[in-house]
């Protein structure tokens, strides 16, 4: 008799959307805080209606992206960020920022390894667009 093997999904594996919740918010700290790409976040502060619109889609984007039960609602990746000409250095810093959130969350090895995944899948979309 065969044994079917039940794996979680990422999404369940991030905590669901409070999960992801909780990541994009603590991504969003560490952005602010990060001198090296927080000229591009800090005027997010004076337009939270904006802020929390850009907070809603990641959210969902990243709840849609790793198998969970969410539409994305925003851009797709390239025309979100046409001329914003982010640098592969600017993009390294997202990723530590969000690897900053990853382990406040104490989340293990594998999960990191396969956010880092998609993260490194989006980066031709992103980067000097």
């Amino acid at each position: 008799m065969a044994t079917t093997l039940v794996e979680t999904t990422l999404y369940e594996r991030l905590g669901g959307k409070e999960g992801i919740s909780r990541l994009v918010e603590d991504t969003v700290e560490a952005h602010m805080k990060n001198p090296a790409i927080n000229a591009r976040f800090l005027p997010y502060l004076k337009d939270p209606k904006r802020l929390a619109k850009i907070k809603q889609h990641t959210v969902e984007f990243f709840s849609a992206g790793s198998g969970g039960p969410a539409t994305y609602s925003g851009r797709d990746m390239v025309t979100t960020h046409t001329g914003m000409n982010i640098s592969p250095a600017e993009y390294m810093h997202v990723i530590d920022d969000i690897f900053i959130a990853l382990d406040k969350q104490s989340l293990n090895e594998d999960t990191k390894k396969d956010v880092l995944a998609i993260l490194w899948s989006l980066k031709g979309m992103i980067i000097s667009k």
